[in-house]
């Protein structure tokens, strides 16, 4: 009985030490551009919604709401900008877990777009008798 009480006791600290430690590293992140991505957003947030709910923290130069191209429907994350870096610190600390459209959104520092190199076309091999074989399977008719 004792021994699962201080098991009990041990599990309890090192559990809430590590939520501390998890939720200080997310909050401790420097911002090092004025660009925010927002997620866990609800699927009838508007651009001008977005922008209302975030105006009263600074100037905004942008909010958009990215959206499907396809469905022409939100796909639950955008971007707002502001002009300097500490307006938009104080809007990730204002808004991070808080209610827009009745969903919670979470708020954190933009990555800078990462490079993806082109695909490389594949190339035809050709054959003793200058034919190219391609490797599709099947047959193809008129």
């Amino acid at each position: 009985m004792a021994f699962s009480s201080a098991f009990r006791r041990i599990l309890n600290v090192s559990s809430s030490t590590m939520t501390s430690q998890i939720a200080s590293a997310r909050f401790s992140s420097t911002l090092t551009a004025p660009k925010l991505f927002i997620s866990g957003l609800n699927r009838n947030t508007t651009d001008e919604k977005l922008r209302e709910a975030f105006t009263p923290f600074g100037q905004l130069v942008e909010a958009k709401v990215i959206m499907d191209r396809a469905t022409q429907r939100s796909k639950g994350f955008a971007f707002v900008t502001y002009a300097s870096i500490d307006e938009a610190e104080k809007a990730r600390e204002g808004m991070n877990a808080k209610f827009l459209d009745g969903w919670v959104i979470f708020v954190d520092p933009a990555k800078p777009k990462e490079y993806k190199p082109p695909p490389q076309p594949e190339s035809q091999q050709s054959s003793e008798f200058g034919f190219k074989t391609n490797k599709t399977i099947g047959w193809c008719g008129n």
